[in-house]
């Protein structure tokens, strides 16, 4: 079955999360992608461990589906030539090299679009391309504090607290996925590829959404409110007498209904708490409250009466239960695969669910250099000068 990426090429230079997380949801949607490493293999997630399946990183498993693997020396004239040959035969080019480094190997945006008026060329950097920070080098880590997200995670006994994963790399993997198909839909009409210059650091304040937009209006400095919500109360975490679980209040009425599962419909007719802005206002009178009408049950006890009143919540699951649970296994959130070196392998499955065009698993995350022989024998090139 044909995916609704068939048809189109895309030759990766990218290595670690953003880039390869890009290429990777590319590959889920049906491009033929192809890993670009240097000889023995240079993405530093391979070595990112433990945990190691037979020398294999979990990490390195985790974003590299989908995709075929070549080594090329870019230091030397032959590994040049090896990527302007496949340029040639493509449709986009990613890579997440320093900014100028490109231009170094002489595989600047401008000499490949002579070769290929059409490619789609995106750069991933921790900064951008232009500006003062150009030059800088760009972790997940330091954007997110950088960026103001670690400034509003946490609470005041924490202090700032970065997120459990890399969000700002899976955020600029989205970003420029996104990016790179518009470009792919524009060049229908236009015929002529172009660049896409996209920083983690743009990334992760685009993340800002409503919290940005806040201190844009008032000039405010938002303060972490850990797991309390900015804008709605309540919407956040609530102790019980086995545990934790999220109540998402949305609106009004939800909150009536809430109020009298929990045994106080006064609450919802006291003028401090009837509307959300009245409850944001007097967040600290109310909260607490709340919190000790929970402590009296247990989080199942409360799930059951919470749904059966159709008032938002869910449990806090740790990993071993979200790998367990019956919905995300129903939704193939978790697949199977053999892999030549590591053997049998689980991988966490793709969210996009296309009626037409699914998802297919036709790639295990390559070996390094697993694919080089077959793909320079396309080019016309027998001997493995790389």
């Amino acid at each position: 079955m044909a995916g609704a990426l068939e048809n189109i090429k895309v030759l990766d230079l990218s290595r670690v999360l953003a880039g390869p997380y890009c290429t990777m949801i590319l590959g889920d949607l049906g491009a033929e992608v192809i890993k670009v490493e240097a000889p023995g293999g240079s993405d530093e997630t391979r070595k990112w461990g433990p945990p190691f399946q037979n020398g294999v990183s979990a990490y390195y498993l985790s974003a590299n589906r989908n995709k075929k693997s070549i080594t090329v020396d870019l230091k030397s004239e032959e590994g040049i030539d090896v990527i302007k040959k496949l340029v040639n035969e493509s449709d986009v080019i990613i890579n997440n090299f320093k900014s100028g480094k490109m231009k170094q190997f002489g595989l600047d945006y401008e000499t490949l679009a002579e070769i290929n008026p059409g490619i789609v060329y995106c750069s991933i950097t921790g900064f951008g391309e232009t500006g003062p920070y150009k030059d800088m080098p760009g972790y997940d880590f330091i954007i997110q504090a950088m960026s103001g997200l670690m400034s509003i995670t946490g609470d005041k006994e924490s202090g700032p607290q970065k997120m459990g994963v890399a969000i700002t790399d899976i955020l600029t993997g989205l970003y420029a996925c996104i990016g790179i198909q518009g470009a792919l839909l524009e060049r229908t009409q236009s015929g002529k590829g172009q660049k896409l210059d996209i920083s983690l650091y743009d990334s992760a304040v685009s993340a800002l959404v409503n919290i940005g937009s806040n201190y844009l209006m008032a000039e405010k400095i938002p303060t972490a409110l850990g797991n309390h919500h900015a804008n709605i109360v309540p919407y956040q975490t609530f102790k019980t007498v086995d545990g934790e679980m999220v109540i998402a209040v949305g609106n009004d009425n939800q909150f009536k209904r809430l109020c009298n599962v929990l045994g106080k419909p006064e609450y919802s007719s006291d003028k401090r708490f009837q509307t959300n802005p009245d409850r944001v206002e007097h967040r600290d009178e109310l909260v607490p409250l709340l919190q000790d009408v929970f402590s009296t049950k247990s989080t199942a006890y409360w799930q059951e009466n919470c749904e059966e009143n159709n008032i938002p919540c869910g449990p806090i699951q740790t990993i071993d239960q979200v790998a367990n649970d019956p919905q995300l296994n129903e939704r193939d959130m978790f697949i199977d695969s053999i892999h030549p070196t590591a053997g049998a392998i689980r991988m966490i499955g793709s969210p996009l669910k296309l009626s037409r065009t699914p998802f297919q698993l036709k790639h295990h995350p390559p070996d390094a250099g697993e694919h080089t022989d077959e793909i320079l024998n396309q080019l016309g090139i027998s001997k493995t000068n790389n």
